[in-house]
């Protein structure tokens, strides 16, 4: 077990080699805490130094030739990396898709209501996929699902654009729409 006392932090699932546990090498490339390059020093004295500033030697980059090692706080870089990955995260956008599923044998005032959910859908930047399911003897008729995809993709030409073009997959046939970036 690490010991607290003299500011080492042992980390059980560490991507990085702090320490006493740098082994099978010799020499390393050191990188002190205020970002200097120290050069190829022996692991000893590399240690050394990271005890006498009261800080942990931590392996960076273990493939190099010799490895490099940087002398740092290991907490305060851990708490840093994870403040980064939340903010990417919360950056990210995450994009929802929305299906709406029909049969070849919708009619036509059924298909206007699917029609509008999917404009207001495209409109505040949700995908929308198309699912037209064929049951039975359907299957033989795939030409009427295309149809009604192809009315919708006109209809909704405006909003949004053709992400995955009507394509079958077992009984079904897809088409995913996505929102039209120049209609915002």
């Amino acid at each position: 077990m690490a010991d607290l006392a003299e500011g080492n932090v042992e980390i059980a699932s560490s991507p990085h080699r702090i320490n006493r546990d740098i082994r099978g090498v010799r020499e390393v490339r050191l990188i002190d805490d205020t970002n200097t390059n120290i050069g190829v020093v022996n692991i000893r004295y590399a240690q050394e130094r990271a005890d006498d500033v009261g800080l942990d030697l931590v392996e960076v980059a273990p493939n190099a030739q010799p490895p490099v090692c940087r002398i740092m706080d290991y907490g305060k870089f851990q708490y840093e990396q994870r403040r980064k990955e939340r903010k990417s995260k919360k950056n990210q956008v995450k994009v929802t898709i929305k299906e709406i599923q029909l049969r070849p044998k919708t009619d036509e005032y059924h298909l206007q209501f699917d029609i509008k959910r999917a404009t207001k859908w495209l409109q505040e930047g949700k995908k929308v996929k198309f699912r037209v399911r064929f049951r039975g003897r359907e299957i033989t008729h795939q030409h009427i699902g295309r149809d009604r995809l192809a009315k919708i993709e006109a209809a909704l030409q405006e909003v949004g654009i053709v992400e995955q073009r009507p394509n079958m997959e077992g009984r079904d046939m897809l088409m995913i729409l996505a929102p039209n970036k120049e209609s915002k």
